[in-house]
């Protein structure tokens, strides 16, 4: 059966185009997903759309279900939502979340796709990818009961971050950014909120998401001695620089990048990537989430939609994408 689609592309660096493509029939233990949702993840899609990821790292950066190569043509992005329409029994009518780019119908291997729990809603099961990598970010910073934490970038996954840490119990917690808007969705998150002048120090853990010099700079002041800075940015091609001398070393502190590519050393040998993403599916069972959502568009509309994205110009934390139902 001749099937299409229409997918999303990032055609040259800066502008992107919807496209026709050739669907497969899906074989055994394959599914075909109509998509609900996707979700475009500010920080990482906004810097592929720009052209901005580094030869170095073409392979890293690689989404599972990427077409294409960097800078581009490519078609990019993991935040996706949709219906079961055809495939194994078990899964026919099921709403599952998969890492697959922006499309409205798409067909991978069934082990790829994970049924949403009952009763969490379609549209906040976007965040799932970045709920997971704040849970990989938590395993490998492992807080302890009565830290005083700081994350500094209140993006979308710094305040994925803050969220899961406004669980944990006895912790001083402050989301940290330079725009005082950050202050109602930290409350949403029942999280303190700071200006960085203004932010507690002392700190015996801060994460760091801003993805700026003068946010991991900041980090590196807040910190208690023999604390710890849990780097979670994603600088792209850009150089930063650091103030490594002063007190760096007397004061015994530590920078600690961690990557959601692979699961923590701190769980790898008790826990799989599909165990993870399982984890954050049930976490994003709290309403509170939805503050993580700050924007709402048609699927039609991406290609105009991303450069404003990209340039600012609508200032989002996690911005949903929907599809015709119909279509």
């Amino acid at each position: 059966m001749n099937r299409t689609a229409r997918a999303f592309w990032l055609a040259s660096p800066g502008q992107g185009e919807i496209r026709d493509v050739a669907l497969t029939d899906p074989g055994e233990d394959e599914v075909l997903v109509r998509t609900l949702w996707s979700g475009v993840s500010r920080g990482t899609e906004t810097l592929v759309f720009s052209g901005g990821v580094p030869g170095s790292q073409h392979a890293a950066m690689r989404a599972p279900f990427q077409e294409g190569e960097f800078p581009a043509p490519v078609k990019y992005g993991y935040l996706n939502v949709g219906v079961v329409e055809e495939g194994p029994e078990r899964l026919v009518g099921q709403t599952v979340f998969c890492l697959y780019p922006h499309q409205t119908r798409y067909v991978v291997p069934a082990s790829a796709v994970t049924p949403l729990p009952a009763g969490l809603p379609a549209e906040r099961a976007v965040l799932a990818g970045t709920v997971e990598t704040a849970v990989n970010a938590l395993w490998d910073a492992a807080p302890l009961v009565g830290d005083r934490i700081a994350v500094v970038g209140g993006g979308m996954v710094g305040c994925s971050v803050a969220a899961l840490l406004a669980r944990f119990p006895g912790v001083r917690v402050q989301l940290v950014d330079a725009d005082p808007a950050r202050a109602k969705t930290a409350e949403a998150l029942g999280v303190g909120f700071a200006a960085p002048e203004d932010a507690l120090g002392e700190c015996d853990l801060v994460v760091h998401a801003s993805a700026t010099e003068q946010g991991l700079t900041r980090s590196l002041e807040l910190l208690t001695a023999e604390g710890t800075v849990l780097e979670l940015s994603w600088y792209g091609d850009r150089r930063i620089g650091l103030p490594l001398g002063e007190a760096f070393h007397s004061r015994r502190l530590v920078i600690r990048s961690s990557q959601v590519g692979t699961v923590s050393p701190a769980r790898r040998s008790s826990r799989t990537y599909a165990d993870r993403l399982a984890l954050a599916l049930d976490l994003l069972a709290d309403p509170a989430l939805d503050a993580l959502v700050t924007g709402e568009c048609a699927f039609e509309e991406l290609p105009d939609v991303l450069p404003r994205l990209a340039s600012g110009e609508i200032p989002a934390l996690c911005h949903r994408v929907r599809y015709d139902t119909t279509g």
